[in-house]
């Protein structure tokens, strides 16, 4: 699983809503887009740590 595929499903999902501030749902897909975005190589660790332990395993085999 690449860091990249999921960054661009939570992207896609955030763009999928209107840009309102003060709507919880977008607020929490845009700041943790941003942050991920950021923080690519520790996610890219974390998903690579969760491939071993089997956790993309029906994803892949779809």
């Amino acid at each position: 699983m690449k860091a990249e595929t999921m960054l661009a499903e939570l992207n896609r999902l955030r763009k999928d809503l209107d840009e309102d501030k003060t709507d919880i749902e977008w607020l929490t897909l845009h700041h943790a887009f941003c942050f991920i975005s950021y923080k690519m190589g520790e996610f890219q660790k974390y998903l690579d740590e969760q491939k071993a332990r089997g956790e993309f395993k029906e994803f892949e085999a779809h």
